[in-house]
């Protein structure tokens, strides 16, 4: 990866990119860093609520604080979801997807209405749950009149919510211009940085307090090292699994059309073992804090008897929340498979090209073939996403509880599939441009 960047730095178009995605990641950056008035920070509450954990980790702490761009690119990240999943059951947006360009402007334009939408309600909830804990919010401050009107709490919580939505929107901008002008994908590399960013400061934290006079900085000096062991075993696994592929031999026939001979040739079909990458990671995660969010819109807090019955039992720390997390794992990888291979709409497409499997009839049993292969193989990558969000839960809390948060199991695998993305952008990038030389 290193001798892609230095490569990449010798081309001028792509050094521009380059520093044009680390000029937009200053800024994302510098907007997580932007006060919010009225706003304290919020410890005690993402110590309460596990919805807000995991923003926190995902905007690089932006939500403790309470800044400008305190939800990040999360609300952006649900409306693509909804609008990915509808796009298969409502035939209007299914045609719009199959248009091309055009259609893909039009899907872009409605994706971000959407996320202005879950923007606002997104919001309320953070407002609200914030409110119920109380002093995390000076509504004095906010306009600079004294009063504890119910008037006054209502314009406040307004003023919030406006600015947390346009925080959103801006980061949501942002994210759009490094897809357009940078390098790889611009949410992704927002992630990435907010992930990075969560990670340093916890590592940061706990390197500052070592010494070397007392016994328990001692055990924090080996914590910290069995910490990143860990990790970069955990990295190396991702990676070995993330590139892994099954590879079915496909052979076709020659063909004779008119003078010429056509086929002869073999080839084969890859089926990642981890294709569906972290999207069931996050459809786990969105469904198991939906409730909590909900909890928070509707003013639920510390003391209510079913919030304090579902932190007990379905918390985080619960063990019925590690088996629904792998229940709900395991759904969506089948699910998320199901929606990207088509064993059927393969198999037509091999014979219609005159190829076959090796030892397999062409037709269905080409697809019940194929499709028994995606099953297992859907199989082996649910266990893995699995392994991958208990890891941080059980390891790497045992090892050094202190950084366990440092990256979460949706972080663990983004952070590895972003710096893997940006490498091959780069190397495609390089080699366009090498063709490019190579013409002229």
């Amino acid at each position: 990866m290193f001798q892609t960047l230095i490569k990449a730095f010798k081309v001028k178009e792509i050094r521009n990119k380059i520093l044009i995605t680390l000029a937009l990641l200053f800024v994302y950056r510098l907007g997580c860093y932007i006060p919010v008035p009225g706003m304290s920070m919020m410890n005690e509450v993402m110590q309460e609520y596990t919805y807000f954990q995991i923003m926190s980790a995902v905007t690089g702490g932006a939500l403790t604080y309470g800044t400008l761009f305190a939800m990040g690119i999360g609300p952006y990240i649900n409306a693509s979801i909804i609008v990915q999943l509808l796009a298969y059951a409502i035939p209007s947006l299914e045609r719009l997807s199959k248009q091309g360009e055009e259609g893909r402007k039009k899907i872009a334009k409605i994706t971000r209405y959407v996320t202005l939408v879950l923007a606002i309600a997104q919001a309320v909830g953070i407002i609200i749950g914030v409110g119920i804990q109380g002093g995390y919010i000076n509504t004095t401050q906010i306009f600079n009149i004294n009063g504890d009107s119910k008037f006054l709490n209502f314009l406040s919580y307004a003023f919030l919510v406006c600015v947390y939505t346009a925080g959103a929107a801006i980061t949501m901008w942002l994210g759009e211009r490094i897809t357009d002008y940078g390098v790889s994908n611009g949410i992704s590399m927002l992630i990435f940085a907010g992930i990075i960013a969560t990670a340093g400061t916890a590592i940061t934290g706990q390197i500052s307090g070592i010494g070397v006079d007392s016994v328990s900085n001692k055990l924090e000096v080996w914590q910290l090292i069995g910490f990143i062991v860990i990790a970069i075993l955990v990295f190396a696994a991702i990676v070995t699994v993330d590139s892994a592929e099954r590879k079915i031999p496909v052979q076709y026939a020659k063909q004779v059309k008119g003078r010429k001979m056509y086929g002869g040739s073999s080839t084969n079909i890859p089926i990642k073992v981890n294709s569906s990458g972290v999207m069931p990671l996050i459809f786990a995660f969105a469904i198991l804090s939906f409730p909590e969010l909900i909890m928070n819109i509707f003013g639920l807090g510390a003391g209510n008897g079913f919030y304090d019955w579902w932190t007990k039992w379905v918390g985080m720390q619960s063990v019925l929340y590690q088996v629904l997390l792998c229940l709900l794992i395991l759904f969506f990888a089948y699910f998320y498979q199901q929606m990207q291979f088509n064993p059927d709409d393969i198999s037509k497409s091999i014979q219609q090209n005159g190829g076959f499997i090796p030892g397999i009839r062409p037709g269905k049993p080409t697809a019940d073939h194929l499709k028994k292969i995606s099953n297992r193989i859907t199989l082996f990558g649910a266990i893995y996403l699995a392994l991958v969000a208990l890891i941080p839960s059980l390891i790497l809390n045992w090892v050094a509880p202190q950084l366990g948060g440092a990256f979460s199991a949706t972080g663990l695998l983004i952070t590895v599939s972003v710096a893997l993305e940006f490498n091959q952008a780069l190397e495609s990038q390089i080699m366009m441009k090498n063709y490019k030389g190579f013409l002229k």
